[in-house]
């Protein structure tokens, strides 16, 4: 019988290793999975690369994992904005490494990775130092340039509603980054808020099918 459905925060967090890139989901606070960071930070794991939308807020979560060291490098879209006083203070000490993406290509590496592409062209970045050194081609007169895939070891991932075979609805803007790195991941682990009974989920509103899923814990989001 299939059932992705952990009991606690330590099966959930089993196996995560040094040295994982860890796929973080959430467009700021908005579907960030806030119980499984600090379940991440309780678990232990460090020397971590870390994708996501952007580089936390305050001295919780994301910005509490970094700010303990255990964070070696970031990918990321909006590495500073309201808040982000723990990255600043250790990008300025030279204590944490700095990859910046578009969101669009952010998005788009990672979907790729879940779709077995190993890499694409895109217009966008062309000739800026984001893309400095890749390579670069021309189609239908447009210059673009080469972009690889961006696979996990891990995705932490938020979503609305579960079942025990690990389909994943989310609710509005709660959806963002979650499905695509729920895809790219060589283990995805997802806290939701509600459990439904096997059959009750209308496949019409499943983003996320369970075979993208290994683990589900129940966590309602205050």
């Amino acid at each position: 019988m299939i059932n992705k459905i952990v009991r606690d925060m330590a099966e959930a967090m089993q196996g995560i290793v040094d040295g994982s890139t860890v796929l973080v989901g959430g467009f700021g606070s908005v579907g960030q999975p806030d119980a499984l960071i600090d379940g991440l930070i309780e678990q232990g794991a460090k020397d971590l690369t870390v994708v996501a939308n952007n580089a936390g807020a305050g001295r919780v979560g994301l910005a509490r994992l970094m700010e303990l060291g255990r964070v070696r490098k970031i990918i990321c879209s909006f590495p500073r904005s309201a808040g982000s006083v723990v990255f600043e203070e250790l990008y300025k000490a030279g204590r944490l490494e700095l990859e910046i993406v578009p969101q669009g290509t952010l998005a788009e590496r990672m979907r790729a990775a879940g779709a077995g592409v190993p890499a694409f062209y895109t217009p966008t970045g062309y000739g800026t130092l984001l893309t400095e050194g890749k390579p670069t081609a021309e189609f239908g007169g447009r210059s673009c340039v080469l972009e690889h895939a961006l696979p996990g070891d891990v995705a932490l991932v938020q979503a609305h509603r579960a079942d025990r075979w690990g389909n994943l609805t989310y609710r509005r803007s709660g959806r963002n980054f979650n499905p695509v790195m729920a895809m790219a991941a060589k283990l995805t682990i997802a806290q939701v808020d509600l459990i439904e009974p096997l059959g009750t989920l209308d496949p019409e509103h499943v983003v996320t099918p369970g075979i993208f899923v290994d683990r589900v814990l129940t966590h309602p989001v205050a």
